[in-house]
Parts: structure tokens; C-alpha cells; sequence
């Protein structure tokens, strides 16, 4: 498909557009506390939508369409989840963030069990998004190329270079504010794609509707308790509830959301609105997915040979169907979903890599010199991140297999390891060592004897649940293993409990009961820096 010209002229202007709010916040950082957490200040509308958009990628514009067009809605399960953990977090933990750290969700675990704790939790955000960021890359790449024929590493290479720009000069605020803009083009992508689908659909939507009907398209999947088989409701709710619980409670780039906001009221307003957006946005793109299954089933035709996974029949059908008129913006619409999660990261990774890592190198650093290690990191990242790309496009998926692998490994228990760092003031140091390596040994072991064909074949011990269960069963051997460890070692100090769900209990009754003069005194008691 070769884009007209108008076509062309709606791209080139959202990318100069997301250019020029990056100039608009450029003036205003001046500090790390501008430059990380926007100076607080930031509506809780927008960073609703920002949640939105930073959760909407373009991995959900392709995977989710060709998992609804191969099977039914059972991967839309997990996000289901996503409410479910948001009364969680909302009742507790969005308040208990605000006042227990700065500007890193791992400065909570080094407050309760020390730097090396803080680090294993940063790294184990900084694998786990260096894999999402390249294959994010790498998916918007080929759907554009599928498309329209564009040169994969130019398309890479051009988007890597427009968000890195807006990111370093214009700190949180330009990500916060493109993210609404990209938001809103995302959703006129979503209802062109419904649109066209409807409008062009043989017999008309309730033939489609009927006939998805039938064959059982729409189905959430089994009940059986079969936690082998990824068709489980089971399965994808365990897998969606402890996925969301991790992101929510130990992933930077949601924590740091809470502390853009004016208050904790107006920070539990815009994840609220974050959460409520992203459901339906996810539930359209399967319709999409079931629609695009029955236009080919009712038109009766045949998808060439190339098209031979599920994942590539959503853009060629957009390649061959949609009207060049419209192209333009539903090509706007894919860059902004990659651009918005890839902004999102940056920003987190430069928190992470100054917060955590470059305070311990250099405690006596200035403000100034910390703002900018801050944007050479996003620089760095970014590079990284095309350069990430631009290897599983060479290699395709032997790379990308190896590098999943390792980071699974890595990133594995963090959603555990916050659990057990807030909900048992009896945990320590020590035993949280035994727990982190309790966890890395069975996320290896299981990853690498899982599937029909498994790099290490251990036969009857190899792992025979499904691969979505590692990530869950890690979330509970790490806080379990870390408890029972724990009790082999001296109860730590007073401050554990300042810093769990019953410290932060004791100072909701206690403030309930003083004057609001009295309240400033009833924060988490200020704690030594980690060591």
C-alpha cells in the first residue's frame, strides 16, 4: 500500500507536534524534582489518560486483534484483573507510596531491607523493560512496513529519535501531556478500525456478531481447574491478578504516577481513570481482533501464503482494505501507541538509573549534575532500545527468546517481594536474600524445563504448568520462602513496622484522633539512607 500524500502530511505532523511539546516544557526543567515528578502538580485527569496511553502499545494494536482472531477473549482476562487490584491499591497503597518515598518505588525496599535490595528490584525493572521497550520497537516497525513498505530500521530509527528528543528536553510534564494527546489519537484509530470494519462487514455487523456467536469467538475461556492449559479462566486471572498487583505496586512507571499528582485523593482519581479507560480500549481491540475473523469468514476470502500467524492478518488487512484517506491516521495512531509506552520508560529508566544507582556512586552530587545524568540516561536507554530492536529484527526470534528468558528470570518475584516487604514486619534482610534466591532458582528452573520442547529436559521434573504460571507461583515462593528465612535471623528494628500495612494502620487511627496541626508528625519516621 503506498500512503497518499495527505496521508504522509498527518504523520508528519503529529511527530512535529509531540517535537514541539517537548520544546514547550524544555524551559521548566530545571530541577530533578520538575524534570522526574513534574513538581507534583500534575491534574488527575491527565495522568488518567497518561496511564491510558502508556499501557496501550502497539504490541496491544497488533497482539490483541490476532489473539482474538485465532482463538476467543480468554487473554482478556487478566485485564479484567486490573479492578481488582486497583481497590487494593487505591484503599492503601497509592496513599502509603506518597508519603514513603521521593521519587523511586525501590527506595521502599531499601528502607526496609537495604540497598542491595533496592538495586535487585531496580535491575529487575531495568531487564524487564529494556526486553518491552525493543520488542515495542520491533512490533511497530513491522506493522508499518506491512503496511506501507517503509524500510523497518528507518521506521525504528526515526520514532526512536522524535520520542527520545520530546523525553530529554522536556522531563515528565512532555510525557505526561503528549501521552493525552497521543491518547486521543489512539482512540480515533481504534473507531476508524471499528468503523470500516462494520461499515465494509458482508451481511452486516449482526452477521458478523452472529456467526462470532456461534462458534463460541467471544468466549473467556474454561473453568476447568487445569492450570496446564493457557485457555484456563483460571490460569489468565491468576496470571492478570499478580501482573497488575507487580505493575501497580513495583513497576516505576505506574508508582511514579502517584507522586505526579496534587494529592492522594486526586492521584487515586487518575489511576481510577487510567484503569477505566484502559478495559474497554482492550475489549475493542479483541472485538476488532473477532470482526477481522468473520469478514474473512463471510466474504469467503483466501489470505495469502505470507500471512501465516494470526498476529499479521490485522495489518494486512488495514494494508489492503482501509482507504488511503484514512491510512494517515490510523498510522498516527500505531506511532503514538509505541511512542506513548516508550516515553513512559525512558522517563522511568532515568528515575531508576539516578535515584537508585548514580545517588550511591556520587551521595555528593548536586541537583544539576543529577538533572543531567538524567537526560543522558534517557539518551542512553533510547539508543539501547532501537539498538535492542534493530538485533531481534537481524535475528529474529532466537535473540528474543534468549534475552525473554533471562529477564524472566531476572525480573521474576516483584510483585512478592513487595508483598512481603509490606505486609510482614517480621521479615529481614537475610531472610529477603534467601527468598530473592529461592525465587531466581525456581523461575530458572521452571523456565527452562517448561514447554513441549524444553532447553533443559529434566523429564518428570520438568515444569508442567503452563509458562504463565511461573511468573505467578514465583510471586509466592519469594515472600514465603523470604518469611520462614526471616525467622532464622534477629527480628529487625522498630522501623520495619513504620514501613508495613500496620505502621501505616497505626497512623491512620492515630491522626483520626489529633488535630490536623498534629498530622505532619504521623509520616513513616525518616530512616537512614540505604546501606
Amino acid at each position: 500500500m503506498t500512503l497518499r500524500w495527505l496521508d504522509e502530511v498527518v504523520i508528519i505532523v503529529y511527530m512535529l507536534a509531540m517535537v514541539l511539546v517537548g520544546l514547550r516544557f524544555a524551559r521548566r526543567q530545571t530541577t530533578t524534582e520538575a524534570y522526574f515528578v513534574g513538581k507534583r502538580s500534575i491534574p488527575a485527569w491527565a495522568m488518567g489518560v497518561s496511564i491510558y496511553a502508556a499501557l496501550i502499545s502497539s504490541i496491544t494494536f497488533v497482539a490483541y486483534p490476532g489473539s482474538a482472531y485465532a482463538g476467543n477473549w480468554n487473554e482478556l482476562v487478566p485485564g479484567f484483573m486490573v479492578m481488582g487490584v486497583l481497590m487494593i491499591v487505591g484503599l492503601v497503597i497509592i496513599p502509603f507510596f506518597r508519603h514513603a518515598v521521593g521519587m523511586s518505588a525501590y527506595e521502599f525496599f531499601g528502607k526496609r531491607f537495604g540497598y542491595k535490595v533496592r538495586a535487585y528490584g531496580a535491575l529487575a525493572f531495568i531487564a524487564g523493560h529494556f526486553s518491552k521497550m525493543g520488542f515495542v520497537f520491533y512490533t511497530l516497525a513491522i506493522t508499518i512496513n506491512s503496511i506501507t513498505g517503509w524500510n523497518l530500521y528507518v521506521v525504528m530509527i526515526v520514532t526512536g529519535a522524535v520520542t527520545v528528543f520530546y523525553t530529554v528536553i522536556g522531563g515528565l510534564e512532555a510525557v505526561i501531556w503528549t501521552d493525552v494527546i497521543q491518547g486521543f489519537i489512539k482512540c480515533i484509530g481504534i473507531f476508524i478500525c471499528l468503523g470500516f470494519l462494520l461499515h465494509m462487514m458482508p451481511g452486516g455487523p449482526s452477521a458478523a456478531f452472529n456467526l462470532a456467536w456461534a462458534q463460541h469467538k467471544f468466549s473467556l475461556g474454561s473453568l476447568d481447574l487445569d492450570f496446564t492449559k493457557k485457555g484456563s479462566v483460571w490460569v489468565m486471572g491468576l496470571y492478570g491478578f499478580f501482573w497488575y498487583l507487580q505493575k501497580y505496586t513495583a513497576d516505576q512507571t505506574l508508582v511514579q504516577r502517584y507522586l505526579v499528582a496534587k494529592s492522594d485523593r486526586e492521584a487515586l482519581k487518575g489511576v481510577a481513570l487510567g484503569a477505566l479507560l484502559c478495559v474497554p480500549a482492550w475489549v475493542l481491540f479483541m472485538l476488532i481482533g473477532t470482526l477481522v475473523w468473520a469478514y474473512y469468514q463471510l466474504s469467503g476470502e483466501v489470505l495469502p501464503a505470507h500471512i501465516d500467524k494470526p498476529d499479521k492478518v490485522f495489518p494486512f488487512f488495514l494494508a489492503t482494505k482501509i482507504p488511503a484517506g484514512f491510512a494517515g491516521l490510523f498510522m498516527a495512531a500505531l506511532f503514538s501507541a509505541a511512542m506513548s509506552m516508550l516515553s513512559s520508560d525512558l522517563n522511568c529508566l532515568s528515575v531508576v538509573g539516578v535515584e537508585d544507582f548514580y545517588r550511591k556512586l556520587r551521595p555528593n552530587s548536586t541537583d544539576r549534575q543529577r538533572l543531567t545524568m538524567g537526560k543522558m540516561i534517557v539518551a542512553a536507554c533510547g539508543l539501547v532500545a532501537v539498538l535492542v530492536a534493530i538485533v531481534i529484527a537481524a535475528y529474529s526470534e532466537r535473540v528474543l527468546s534468549f534475552y525473554f528468558t533471562v529477564s524472566s528470570i531476572i525480573a521474576g518475584g516483584l510483585a512478592g517481594l513487595f508483598l512481603l516487604a509490606f505486609l510482614s514486619p517480621r521479615a529481614n534482610r537475610e531472610g529477603v536474600y534467601i527468598g530473592i534466591a529461592c525465587c531466581l532458582l525456581f523461575t530458572a528452573w521452571a523456565t527452562l524445563t517448561n514447554g513441549k520442547t524444553p532447553a533443559l529436559d529434566l523429564g518428570k521434573y520438568n515444569f508442567k504448568f503452563h509458562s504463565v504460571m511461573i511468573g505467578v507461583l514465583g510471586n509466592v515462593v519469594l515472600p514465603v520462602a523470604g518469611y520462614f528465612g526471616s525467622l532464622f535471623f534477629v527480628a529487625p528494628e522498630k522501623i520495619s513496622r513504620e514501613m508495613t500495612l500496620w505502621g501505616w494502620l497505626d497512623r491512620k487511627k492515630a491522626r483520626a484522633s489529633v488535630s490536623p496541626a498534629g498530622t505532619a508528625s504521623l509520616k513513616p519516621t525518616a530512616v537512614r539512607r540505604d546501606t
